[in-house]
């Protein structure tokens, strides 16, 4: 008796979801396609807003600017819900050996007084301004249009959430886990003349309506000076005063940062060449805001990595911004 064992192929009904099979043709999808395209509802609304009855619950017109398709802006990574969690849980993982291994082996207490002094005044009342970056991605992910956009902002807004811990960790590393450190970088926060203007340009970027020169405010500008000059420059500083180990404790928000830039990139150089009028608004919003930033980071850095690291980091950024299309002309 002989047995003939023979393979039979069996061809799909369908390749992809309808809605994909649209965008993209019948073939094979991604994953992050599926789970990012064309998602978010456009017709058959049972009311509009009462906070707002001029707009749909979403609406593109919540910006001035305009796209003819606001899923032309991909997000390099190909993040979405499955691959976002787990590249945070491995980065996660890192970050608290670093803590951890810190912690067991005492590495910060052998700063000094002033090096001590310095990082609290510095490094712990920046998790106040996390917050309200959060607080800000959060408001721009109820507003933007389109899936591909709200996502990366939602998933920004909780890594500010967790950089905004990291930073308490550290404050709490410093006093012995007492608290005493996040109490007095609430009054730095609040009452500190050098903090005074970081302060208000958060509370300023919170009433912003238009969510994508919120985005530009928050996500480029202020984030592409202030992470530069803090924890480049300022750990370079602290590093060559022999406190290199309080680098092991801001890895995470360096490798974050070079990460999260390149969406960032993406989103602002995608809408700028839709159509010259965006990059137009865009250019006018960024000579706006660029120089309130720069303003309200010019007493940090003199208590931090001094007023040559801030220069330096302006000329990094005007270069970055020049790699996305503005400021050619």
């Amino acid at each position: 008796m002989s047995i003939e064992i023979k393979t039979n192929s069996v061809e799909p009904i369908r390749q992809t979801f309808s809605h994909i099979r649209r965008r993209f043709g019948d073939k094979p999808a991604s994953r992050y396609q599926e789970a990012s395209f064309d998602l978010e509802a456009t017709t058959n609304f049972h009311y509009r807003p009462l906070w707002q009855p001029d707009k749909l619950l979403n609406d593109p017109a919540r910006t001035c600017l305009h796209m003819d398709d606001w899923y032309a802006v991909v997000d390099p990574r190909q993040f979405y819900y499955g691959t976002y969690v787990q590249t945070r849980a491995r980065m996660q993982e890192t970050t608290e050996h670093e803590y951890s291994f810190c912690e067991k082996r005492g590495l910060l207490a052998s700063l000094s007084e002033r090096q001590r002094e310095t990082i609290l005044q510095v490094l712990v009342p920046l998790r106040h301004a996390e917050l309200g970056a959060n607080m800000n991605n959060s408001g721009i992910a109820a507003d933007a249009f389109g899936t591909t956009v709200t996502q990366l902002h939602i998933f920004h807004a909780m890594d500010r959430l967790g950089i905004a811990q990291y930073l308490s960790r550290i404050g709490l590393l410093l006093d012995g886990g007492t608290g005493e450190s996040l109490d007095a970088a609430r009054q730095l926060w609040q009452d500190a003349p050098e903090w005074q203007g970081l302060r208000r340009l958060v509370e300023d970027s919170l009433v912003i309506k238009d969510w994508f020169e919120l985005t530009l405010v928050q996500n480029l500008i202020s984030d592409g000076l202030l992470y530069p000059l803090i924890y480049q420059k300022f750990d370079e500083t602290l590093s060559a005063e022999g406190a290199g180990a309080v680098g092991m404790l801001t890895e995470f928000m360096r490798s974050w940062f070079a990460e999260t830039s390149r969406w960032v990139d993406a989103l602002v150089k995608t809408v700028a060449a839709e159509r010259a009028e965006n990059r137009a608004q865009i250019e006018t919003w960024v000579e706006h805001w660029q120089g309130r930033v720069i303003e309200a980071l010019a007493p940090l850095a003199q208590i931090s990595a001094g007023q040559d690291a801030l220069a330096e980091v302006q000329e990094q950024f005007a270069a970055r911004l020049k790699k996305l299309g503005l400021f050619n002309q």
